[in-house]
């Protein structure tokens, strides 16, 4: 690693025919697509990667310019610059700017729920500052989760959050346990590490915050997919509202992105039945849209 650049870990999962590049969401790793690239490999050359700062890929500063860079070469170590970038929550935002740097090669996007906290006027039937205030709870919980160092018994904890979740939605828990273990690093002292550090949480959170979701779903002129959970993530603890918040800014979303496909005929939006954790809940699901809009 030299400066700002880093080598990222990738999982080549091979197969032939038009490639495409995994992309997971902030917080996770290239682990949550190891349910989906197998129905994906019949078809495509497929590759999955760990953003900076997460699963096995070194830290550097998180900003987008930089990000960009890991994706592209990524793609150029392996030969394969014009692949399809199909991302999921932030994974699913990277992939589109992506594609809008790099409108020569790039066949176009595939952006499954990544859509953020959306626009205070998304939140239908919500007043708009008290949307903002609750906005900034739901960050500081989310980064505030984020510890860099745990005891080793916190592994143990956290392997137990997993299991009350994987009863919850219904996913395999090995899937979930898989996803913690490539987060958590060992250090020279024997303390674990989660990663992405808060640090890296808040400069994420950043960059979600800087981008104008809608304003560059509209300046794509390749195709685009777009992938809507159909269901509400579980309540969050201690957060009363926080059901009602989001039914109203699923609402709000279904909305924006109906009149998106009915202006932009490149955009196609289906609704995947699942929460925001549809790779791991639903990915035949996944796998199906994927290989319908890569066809």
């Amino acid at each position: 690693m030299t400066g700002d650049r880093i080598v990222p870990a990738v999982h080549d999962h091979g197969g032939e025919g038009p490639p495409l590049l995994l992309l997971h969401g902030a917080g996770r790793t290239l682990a949550d697509w190891a349910a989906v690239a197998p129905l994906l490999v019949p078809h495509h050359r497929v590759l999955a990667m760990d953003l900076r700062g997460h699963g096995h890929s070194p830290s550097g500063p998180w900003r987008l310019p930089e990000v960009l860079a890991d994706i592209e070469e990524v793609l150029a170590d392996h030969g394969i610059p014009g692949a399809l970038p199909v991302g999921h929550s932030l994974g699913g935002m990277l992939a589109v700017r992506y594609a809008l740097e790099h409108p020569d090669v790039t066949p176009g996007a595939v952006n499954l729920d990544g859509f953020g906290w959306g626009r205070p006027d998304q939140y239908v039937g919500l007043d708009p500052d008290q949307v903002v205030q609750r906005l900034a709870r739901i960050r500081e919980l989310s980064v505030a989760d984020r510890k860099r160092e745990l005891p080793a018994e916190g592994l143990k904890d956290l392997l137990a959050e997993e299991r009350v979740i994987s009863e919850q939605l219904g996913i395999p828990y090995e899937l979930l346990e898989a996803g913690v273990l490539r987060s958590v690093r060992e250090r020279g002292d024997g303390t674990l590490e989660l990663r992405p550090g808060r640090r890296e949480m808040l400069q994420m959170c950043a960059v979600i915050d800087s981008l104008d979701l809608f304003v560059l779903f509209r300046r794509m002129t390749a195709p685009l997919l777009l992938g809507r959970a159909r269901r509400q993530v579980p309540r969050v603890p201690d957060l009363d509202w926080f059901d009602h918040m989001m039914a109203a800014y699923a609402k709000g979303l279904a909305r924006d992105l109906a009149a998106l496909a009915e202006e932009r005929p490149n955009v196609t939006v289906i609704p995947v039945d699942a929460t925001h954790a549809m790779l791991l809940e639903n990915p035949r699901a996944v796998a199906e849209e994927i290989l319908a809009f890569a066809s």
